[in-house]
């Protein structure tokens, strides 16, 4: 199985924290939008109380898992289109 958008949702992931991180984005409102972690801490937790670290961590790793789900999708595509040639 190719894992090319698993790689390349990982890097969109850690495209989002870094572009957090260097403060071009003073009111987190795109890490905000694009982190799942994010909004699940938001809704659980005073946000203002949950350390940074442990959120770009887990940002990268649930793009990354949407993108072995959608891999795993593609590969069994893939397995069904060529077992009926």
């Amino acid at each position: 199985m190719r894992y090319s958008v698993t790689l390349s949702a990982a890097l969109i992931g850690l495209a989002v924290c870094l572009f957090n991180a260097t403060g071009y984005d003073p009111h987190n409102f795109i890490f905000f939008m694009l982190s799942i972690p994010a909004w699940i801490a938001e809704l659980l937790f005073d946000i203002h109380n949950v350390a940074v670290l442990p959120m770009y961590i887990l940002t990268v790793l649930t793009w990354a898992a949407l993108g072995f789900m959608a891999d795993s999708i593609i590969n069994r595509q893939r397995v069904r289109y060529h077992a009926h040639e």
